[in-house]
């Protein structure tokens, strides 16, 4: 029996890792004689080890229930006393004790233990007991191969945890590093839970197209590909915004959707190309509303995948003080706050040149043609916004960087906008919709004049969009929340790729691929 482990992948190991290989493809090969099934169909699995122990986790030491069970998953650790054979199985739900007697065994089941490696899939059937440590188990009657473990597993605690090769090797990933299962666990409580929360109050979920005419719906640099048959250029979607707006105009007063968003820019700790984003429209509302949708749904949703309220995060200089996402959250203006922030106040009417100079002695980099709003915004998202901690509602954001949303009913300068941050990341940007055809058209007018004729963040004008508004949009209410970054904070991981399954990466050569290649092409031709 082979309880070798590897790291993966790693230079200095390949003659280790290419010795192992052969050993199991030999192994392979002898069960294959012994006309052992290697590569089963199925197995009739009975209990999964989470209900095994469920139901009788209160057994004593040394008992026997009298009952069978049949369980399945992969091996984790194998302790072979010669006569007696301790396993440790391992499936989805957690891990369970095989007790194996040789003696006791049918032959062919005896014969497989001496093939097995770590790594490796079986099915075992048995009696349920307890040793007499008191170890919960299954007393092995029968044994089954499912599938062979060829390659031999990382180590657990050395092998694999650079971020990045956890990421591209995901698979092995989720074999070694339970609390990354977990992560996943929890990410697809999240997302069911946040549809869950929707459906509850009325929102029907929608598909938008992915593959699009115009990028629209966001200041974003798009991915263009073509369509042969239609010869024409589309763009993957930057948002669902417009379409489900579209779907407001329509007659359709609460709508939703989670999707992939596809962006062409940076990679960072918070960034990733490809994104999940949950976008909500309700008509009949406002931004105060959205406020009031979020602060019930966050903490729902806390609930239902982690069991609280309370969530942890990390800091450069360790562990903070855990957040509460208990509502209500804090509400502050864009202009109290960074008025409050630079210790003077600071208004839609302070000179754009002061603005200006104010910000270059903090090193913020501004534009000659940008006006007091927008400087204004941008010392709020480079100083102050990475300062909000605790859940911050950051509200009425200026004209000149809210495109779609609707002016304030007092200060038509501002919009009725607002952002949420926690922990210093923004996780909700939120809207009383702009349903004005004719100010919806000069506000796009505007950020291209604005942007620049050759920004990559400027788009065609959404003439679809523009000409649905003329049939009327009722008041609407609009939400996009970030479902990556909602989950980093529930599950306390710093980095994006931890929370998506195959995060973008750029591709490699992994360096066992060539050995294996050629150690499978020999062992095909040695068959034929």
């Amino acid at each position: 029996m082979d309880n070798e482990v590897t790291r993966h992948p790693n230079a200095e190991s390949a003659g280790l890792w290419e010795k192992v290989v052969r050993k199991r493809l030999a192994d392979l090969d002898s069960l294959s004689d012994r006309k052992v099934d290697v590569w089963p169909a199925r197995f009739e699995r009975t209990h999964s080890t989470r209900e095994i122990r469920e139901s009788y986790g209160h057994l004593e030491a040394d008992a026997r229930t009298g009952q069978t069970a049949a369980v399945a998953g992969r091996i984790r650790l194998v302790r072979d006393f010669g006569r007696l054979v301790f396993i440790t199985l391992s499936d989805q739900t957690g891990d369970l004790q095989l007790f194996v007697s040789r003696n006791d065994m049918a032959a062919e089941s005896a014969e497989l233990v001496s093939h097995l490696d770590l790594g490796d899939w079986v099915g075992a059937a048995g009696e349920v007991i307890t040793t007499r440590r008191g170890e919960l188990s299954v007393g092995v009657d029968r044994l089954t191969l499912l599938a062979k473990c060829l390659a031999p597993l990382p180590e657990k605690w050395k092998g694999l945890r650079d971020i990045e090769q956890r990421s591209r090797h995901r698979h092995l990933d989720l074999v070694v590093n339970t609390d990354s299962r977990q992560t996943f666990e929890i990410r697809s409580a999240v997302v069911a839970e946040l549809r869950s929360q929707f459906h509850q109050r009325g929102f029907l979920e929608v598909d938008t197209p992915i593959l699009t005419s115009r990028a629209a719906g966001a200041a974003a640099r798009p991915f263009r590909t073509h369509h042969n048959a239609l010869d024409i250029e589309l763009y993957m979607r930057i948002a669902t915004e417009l379409y489900l707006k579209r779907l407001i105009v329509g007659g359709f007063e609460r709508v939703f959707e989670v999707g992939r968003i596809f962006r062409n820019e940076g990679v960072d700790s918070s960034h990733n190309p490809e994104f999940t984003m949950l976008e909500s429209y309700q008509a009949f509302a406002d931004y105060r509303d959205v406020m009031d949708l979020v602060e019930e749904v966050i903490p729902a949703v806390a609930r239902a995948a982690t069991g609280a309220t309370l969530v942890g995060r990390e800091t450069a200089d360790g562990p903070a003080a855990p957040i509460s996402l208990e509502p209500p959250f804090r509400k502050v203006s864009m202009l109290n706050l960074v008025s409050g922030e630079m210790g003077e106040e600071v208004t839609l009417d302070t000179d754009p040149r002061i603005l200006g100079e104010m910000a270059a002695s903090r090193g913020v980099e501004t534009r000659e043609e940008w006006g007091a709003g927008r400087i204004i915004y941008e010392l709020f998202d480079r100083l102050f916004a990475p300062r909000l901690w605790k859940p911050t509602f950051v509200v009425d954001y200026p004209l000149e960087v809210s495109p779609l949303a609707r002016r304030h009913r007092q200060e038509p300068r501002l919009t009725e906008r607002f952002e949420l941050f926690i922990a210093g990341v923004e996780f909700a940007n939120a809207f009383s919709e702009l349903n004005d055809p004719v100010d919806q058209l000069s506000r796009f007018d505007s950020q291209a004049s604005l942007l620049g004729a050759d920004d990559p963040e400027l788009h065609p004008v959404d003439e679809e969009f523009v000409l649905a508004l003329a049939y009327g949009m009722p008041p609407t209410g609009g939400l996009g929340l970030g479902v990556d970054r909602l989950v980093m904070l529930l599950t306390g991981r710093s980095h994006i790729r931890d929370v998506i399954l195959f995060p973008t990466l750029r591709p490699t050569q992994n360096p066992l691929w060539r050995t294996y290649r050629r150690l499978l092409a020999r062992r095909f031709a040695d068959l034929s």
